[in-house]
């Protein structure tokens, strides 16, 4: 009896997997058909407020003026951008 419901239920667990990983491609897709489309905003977060990360704050929570550390990747393209000179 065993024998005859492995079938069936290994024809059914594939179903339901097959079902969710449609499903899922399908979101990945639609996701990356809607960054395309130009009526998105990107003034704005994916929840419509204004957010600055917390490393940019000082102790008050304004938004420091220190000069902040960048990297540069060895397969960048762009030319490195000037800065201005320190008075120190």
């Amino acid at each position: 009896m065993l024998s005859a419901a492995f079938p069936f239920l290994y024809a059914l667990v594939l179903i339901f997997l097959l079902w969710q990983a449609f499903r899922v491609m399908s979101k990945g897709f639609f996701a990356a058909n809607s960054l395309q489309s130009p009526q998105k905003s990107f003034k704005t977060d994916r929840t419509g407020q204004f957010t600055i990360h917390p490393e940019l704050l000082d102790e008050e929570g304004k938004i420091t003026d220190e000069d902040l550390l960048t990297v540069r990747f060895s397969n960048d393209l762009d030319p490195p951008k000037q800065t201005e000179s320190s008075s120190e």
